[in-house]
């Protein structure tokens, strides 16, 4: 696909980190751009920066996620490309023991149910309502109509203690790539994921420095944490490639997580 001002896009989770990123990368190359995110303040910022447009979205709701696709469309016309990085972590054990009083506790139900229907029921809720309005696109020159990119996370395949609900909600995006692939195959939409290790996000920089300098060495090369910006790189070699599709790819300086 190639990206100019005649193509139009939708980044979830487009007002910081990886979403970022991926939203500016697409506007430098003349993508009309739409960001679904809850940080109004900062989405707002962003897309007056790209010159694009600021959707605020719960992607947990069905109302928001088709206002937002209202919103976008109307300023910019049917995406052909979605971005999907909206989502969220958290850490506690299956079950544990207060080592100071004995008390013994289970992971909170309603925040390992809130961690999958953000990244996962989120992701997919996205990816069905931009999907039927590609189906309404002209195909392109190659019967291409649309190309979707979501984010999992290497904790989908060797997730560390306390993950949980994030690793199973990262794997069940690395599950559903393929089956949507094959879904969307007829209609000239390709389907992508990719699994980023540890990046420099908002989020990674609260961390104290000696945390970030032992998690950067913990890369096997180069020994640092990845970039936006390559993340953002991979995202449109995805989209632009028409070869590319039902593939998820590690993008992790070749890390695999130990226990913790």
């Amino acid at each position: 696909m190639k990206l100019d001002n005649t193509v139009a896009a939708v980044v979830t989770g487009g007002a910081s980190g990886l979403g970022e990123a991926t939203a500016r990368a697409l506007a430098a190359q003349g993508v009309k751009v739409a960001i679904f995110d809850m940080n109004e303040a900062r989405g707002e910022e962003v897309a007056k920066e790209i010159r694009g447009v600021y959707c605020k979205v719960n992607v947990t709701s069905d109302a928001d996620v088709d206002a937002g696709f209202e919103k976008a469309r109307a300023a910019h016309g049917q995406e052909r490309i979605l971005v999907n990085c909206a989502g969220v972590g958290n850490a506690a054990k299956t079950a544990s023991r207060d080592k100071a009083t004995g008390e013994t506790k289970h992971f909170p139900l309603d925040i390992f149910d809130r961690v999958i229907q953000i990244n996962l029921v989120g992701t997919f809720r996205c990816i069905a309502k931009s999907a039927k309005g590609m189906l309404d696109l002209e195909p392109l020159q190659d019967g291409e109509r649309g190309a979707i990119v979501n984010t999992a996370s290497v904790a989908g395949e060797d997730g560390q203690i306390g993950q949980a609900a994030y690793s199973a909600s990262k794997g069940g995006v690395i599950g559903m790539t393929l089956p949507i692939a094959r879904d969307l195959m007829n209609d000239g939409i390709r389907v992508n994921t990719i699994l980023p290790g540890i990046f420099n996000t908002p989020l990674m920089n609260a961390a104290p420095d000696n945390v970030k300098d032992a998690l950067a060495a913990s890369v096997p090369f180069p020994k640092r944490l990845g970039n936006p910006a390559e993340y953002a790189q991979l995202a449109l070699t995805m989209i632009t490639c028409g070869y590319f599709n039902g593939e998820d790819v590690r993008l992790d300086g070749g890390i695999r997580m130990a226990p913790r």
